[in-house]
């Protein structure tokens, strides 16, 4: 494994996680109060759809 790769996805990790609060602090606001508001359920979905999605795109792209 070269662990260049691993230090590039963390850096796009965290600039595609930094693009919300830095462009709209009141929408992330909103929507971590959506989130808070969720029942477990609802979140574990949701983190398995992205995993899903993530995973796929990774595939589709390597």
């Amino acid at each position: 494994m070269d662990w260049n790769n691993l230090w590039v996805a963390t850096a796009l990790m965290l600039i595609i996680e930094g693009l919300l609060p830095f462009l709209s602090p009141d929408g992330l606001r909103r929507a971590l109060i959506t989130m808070v508001q969720m029942s477990d359920r609802a979140l574990r979905i949701t983190g398995l759809v992205s995993m899903i999605i993530g995973v796929a795109l990774l595939y589709l792209v390597r």
